[in-house]
Order: C-alpha cells, then structure tokens, then sequence
C-alpha cells in the first residue's frame, strides 16, 4: 500500500465527518446561507496567502530541482487560480476582503508556516497535503450530489475539475516519493502533520460555519 493510502486511512473518519458538516451538506443543496458562505471567502483568502508562502518556504528546503520547481507551482497556483474565484464571488457579493484572521483560520495558517519553517522538511509536505486533497475528494464527492443552478457551482466545479484534480497528483505522487526516502521515524512524523492538518481542516469549515470571531 502507498504511504499516501495509509495516510488516508487514518483520515478517513475526519474526512467524513467535513463532508457531513452542515457547511458541506448545505452548500450541496444550495441552501447555505450566504453570509456564512461570504464569510468562508473572506477566510480563505487569508488562508490562501499563508498556504502560498508555506509551498514557497518548502520550494526553498527541496535540494531536487523538479521539486523545487513543483513548490513554486504550486504556490503560484494557490495565488492566482484560486484567487480568480475569490474575486469572482467578492464582485458578486459585493464584499471587500478583510485583514484579521479568526481562530481557526489562525489556528490552521500558523501550524502549515511554522512545519515549513522548522519542521522536518518530510514533515511539512505531508503537513500541505491535506488542503489540496481534502478539497478535491469534496469537491468531487459535492459535484455527484449539487441541486442543479446551485449558487456554489462555480466554487464546486473548481474544486471537482479535471485541473485541480492533476495538480492533487501531483501533490500525492510528490509525497509518497518523500516517503520512499526517509526513515520510518520520520515518516511517523509526517503522519503526524497530515492528521492535524486534516483536522484543522475540519475545524476551518466549522469556523466559517459558526462565523467565528474570538473570544473575549
């Protein structure tokens, strides 16, 4: 078995239980309340920002130069594609985006640059892993079951696409040549980043769910 199956595995039961978040549910029948959708935007692209400089901060840390080149694409790619579909969605809401971070959003941001920065470079790959992946097996899993004129399809349809779904891939194919390459001790620590990296994902949908603000 890969190691990226494996990772998967362990997983499983917080993958399912993002796709069975009431933001995941309703988004798929359209019902999510808008505010709550405008609010996720305004996260994520504060989210987007600081996962590009993460994919930088790892490009720098690769000795290979086809990795290093796979990074810098990678980071590229969170800015301007994504990006795209913030601002598409900004002029259609007529929002503006906004500079502070909620707790979860900072939760999650800061662990992806800290693991790029100190963190053992394997460590911090398997920790990037999950946003592209989780995104993508959601987006496809919601695309099977989305109302028709559903007014999240632009989002689902980025997420559910032949485009991004090569650049996951990539992302896996990437991470499991690391891990063929490292020590078992090693390799337990880059399980260790994937799980908390795929709860903070979880816990990025509830904070756009619940609009969160901090406390006090």
């Amino acid at each position: 078995m890969k190691f990226t199956s494996q990772l998967w595995q362990e997983i499983d039961p917080i993958y399912q239980a993002t796709l069975d978040h009431p933001f995941n549910l309703e988004l798929a029948k359209g019902t999510l309340d808008p505010k709550r959708f405008q609010f996720y935007l305004q996260q994520d692209s504060l989210y987007l920002i600081d996962f590009a400089r993460a994919l930088a901060l790892v490009g720098t840390r690769c000795t290979e130069g086809d990795r290093v080149v796979a990074f810098l694409e990678f980071a590229s790619g969170a800015i301007v594609a994504e990006r795209e579909l913030h601002e598409a969605y900004f002029v259609e809401y007529k929002i503006q985006p906004v500079t502070t971070k909620a707790p979860g959003c900072f939760t999650y941001t800061n662990f992806l640059l800290a693991t790029a920065a100190v963190g053992r470079y394997e460590e911090a790959i398997a920790a990037l892993l999950p946003c592209f992946w989780m995104y993508q097996e959601i987006g496809q899993k919601i695309a099977q079951s989305a109302v028709a004129d559903n007014p999240y399809q632009r989002w689902i349809d980025t997420y559910a696409g032949t485009e991004f779904a090569e650049v996951v891939e990539k992302a896996i194919a990437l991470t499991d040549a690391v891990a063929l390459e490292t020590t078992d001790s090693v390799r337990q620590l880059m399980q260790t980043a994937f799980i908390t990296s795929a709860r903070l994902e979880w816990l990025f949908w509830d904070s756009a769910y619940r609009c969160e603000a901090w406390q006090p």
